[in-house]
């Protein structure tokens, strides 16, 4: 039976087929999260609207800033990461690029590791230099080089917890103590560590930032990016230094965010009202309700991942047409003993290998090519995290605009192959790779041949 919506004047055709049976607000008893799929929200009176426009109450404007359903993205996301509040924005890019600039404010200095996914270097050296902001890329091992960049200008430090594509473990809590003792905050990429693998803010991180497109969403449909403040960093605390926080703007009222927010709040606040609302990288519904279905298998996609990575990089570390397998997981590898302080669940699936090098230039770039090409259950997909295995070539891909010296900082090679294993059966897997990479070899090592004249 239909129930009938409340009493409306009678219309005529036109109107009825706009506004016929549904009235705003009405409350459904959904089993599962629905998908607003709105540009905006009715107000029940101007004096409502009044207050929602002066940030005076919580509520529904416009989807360029927010709708129910990305705020109950942003709701679970926090949860997830033990945080306070969030930000979901259109992609990861988007994520980490308002947040450094809500933090950074005009003129500020970012320290950040060199060891990052090759878009966010393209950010940091190149876009955010209009916006008037400086970094300076330290190694990431070394705490003397972190400590070291920090100057009176720097108002944040930026590293990826695991990092893309060598999956080397940052030493967050290191990391996180010399940031706190330079007065400024830790922002976490934790795209490849996931909530599920690492908590960034219980080991000293004051924000995190995810590309909710990998993990979170797991099935390569939808992008996303979710910023993520933990509520330890007390920007009162020094409040010249962060006058986007504390000092009073016109748009904003009579009131400093921090005043009328406070901590774990006004960043939020900040980024929304200002950075999402007019540079608009605003989050669809419908990606954020996809993001939403996929967060709810993540613990078991990522510990399938997880163990099925750790076996393919054993079996791929004694295959003799691989040099390296940059994998922490492995014994010997530099950032094993890390890995095991932060990551007690497992290790991300993303990681890397070196094939043997032919020992030129012209080969190599062949041998990784057919080994590539060769591949039929990876597949070749410029993105991490989903739920199918993939595969990439960072120096020709995603990490293809930095120098040679930046690529040889992070461990990238002209023969590093990265994989981002996902839920198939590993035996499959691996016996894909093997296959792709008897086919390199073999076909390098005919060309290599000499070649002798018949008689």
């Amino acid at each position: 039976m239909t129930v009938p919506a409340a009493s409306a004047p009678d219309t005529r055709f036109a109107t009825k087929q706009v506004q016929a049976a549904y009235v705003a607000g009405t409350p459904q008893n959904t089993a599962v999260p629905p998908l607003y799929q709105s540009a905006a929200y009715e107000f029940g009176s101007l004096a409502e609207a009044r207050d929602l426009f002066a940030l005076r109450r919580a509520g529904n404007i416009y989807s360029r800033n927010a709708s129910p359903t990305q705020q109950l993205l942003e709701e679970r996301v926090t949860a997830l990461e033990g945080g306070v509040s969030a930000i979901a924005v259109a992609s990861g890019q988007a994520a980490v690029a308002v947040t450094i600039l809500a933090l950074a404010g005009r003129g500020g200095h970012v320290v950040a590791a060199d060891r990052l996914y090759g878009g966010t270097v393209d950010l940091l050296q190149d876009t955010l230099d209009d916006f008037g902001i400086t970094v300076t890329f330290v190694d990431q091992d070394d705490p003397e080089a972190w400590r070291a960049a920090a100057n009176e200008r720097t108002r944040l430090f930026f590293a990826e917890s695991v990092a893309n594509p060598l999956a080397q473990v940052l030493d967050i809590r290191t990391v996180a103590d010399i940031a706190h003792a330079a007065g400024v905050p830790l922002v976490i990429d934790s795209t490849v560590g996931t909530p599920y693998l690492v908590r960034p803010g219980e080991h000293g991180a004051d924000f995190v930032v995810h590309s909710a497109t990998k993990f979170l969403s797991g099935h390569g449909t939808s992008l996303g990016g979710v910023a993520v403040d933990l509520g330890s960093f007390d920007f009162g605390a020094d409040p010249a230094r962060w006058p986007q926080f504390t000092a009073t703007h016109d748009r904003f009222g009579p009131q400093s965010l921090w005043e009328r927010f406070g901590q774990g709040f006004a960043f939020g606040a900040l980024v929304k009202a200002k950075y999402v609302h007019d540079l608009g990288p605003s989050l669809s519904p419908f990606n954020a309700h996809q993001i939403l279905q996929g967060i709810e298998t993540l613990d078991l996609r990522v510990s399938r991942q997880s163990a099925s990575a750790q076996a393919i990089a054993e079996a791929l570390a004694a295959h003799p047409a691989v040099s390296a397998v940059h994998h922490p997981g492995l014994a010997g590898n530099p950032w094993h003993d890390l890995a095991a302080r932060y990551l007690p669940r497992g290790i991300p699936s993303v990681f890397s290998i070196d094939l043997v090098s032919a020992g030129d230039e012209a080969l190599d770039q062949e041998r990784v090519e057919r080994f590539v090409d060769g591949l039929r259950i990876v597949r070749l997909v410029a993105n991490i995290g989903d739920a199918r295995s993939l595969v990439s070539h960072p120096a020709s891909m995603t990490h293809s605009h930095l120098n040679a010296a930046q690529r040889a900082a992070a461990g990238i090679g002209a023969t590093t192959v990265r994989l981002s294993i996902g839920i198939e059966d590993p035996a499959d897997i691996l016996a894909d790779l093997e296959q792709a990479l008897a086919l390199a070899t073999a076909a390098t090592a005919t060309a290599a041949a000499p070649e002798f004249a018949a008689v």
